[in-house]
């Protein structure tokens, strides 16, 4: 009878424990996501720079992978795959300013993650899409 009420104790525990582990776990790999975007910000402004336009290639960029999206590593396991959209051309007669978006979508098991996919653009605004009902960019950033 004492071996079951202690089984029925840790139970109770490990049923009110894990989903704050889940959680915690989830927004530890969010760091991952937020690294990758501002480095990749990084380096293309410094492309920028020298080429007066975004890098729409992550080679370009001193990436390995040789196009967008690719997945953002985290020991064995990608949680996120980073994308960029370039926009506008400089110095052409007409054309929308020279622009990029970036993004972390993230990709199993990742997904179950309130804040969802993480942006930046070249003017360094941050942001999120399909974030979970409730949750704010500023709770995510």
């Amino acid at each position: 009878m004492e071996l079951m009420i202690t089984v029925a104790i840790i139970a109770i525990l490990a049923r009110i424990a894990y989903p704050s582990y889940q959680q915690y776990i989830l927004k530890s790999h969010r760091a991952d996501a937020k690294t990758a975007l501002l480095d990749l910000a990084v380096r293309q402004e410094r492309f920028f720079t020298l080429q007066n336009n975004y890098a729409a290639s992550p080679a370009s960029l001193g990436y390995a992978a040789a196009s967008f999206p690719f997945a953002i590593q985290s020991g064995t396991q990608s949680y996120y795959q980073l994308n960029v959209a370039v926009t506008g051309t400089a110095g052409a007669s007409g054309a929308a300013a020279p622009g990029y978006s970036a993004s972390a979508v993230p990709v199993s098991p990742q997904t179950a993650d309130a804040c969802g996919t993480y942006t930046i653009n070249q003017l360094g605004v941050q942001s999120n899409a399909n974030m979970a009902a409730g949750t704010t960019s500023a709770q995510c950033w």
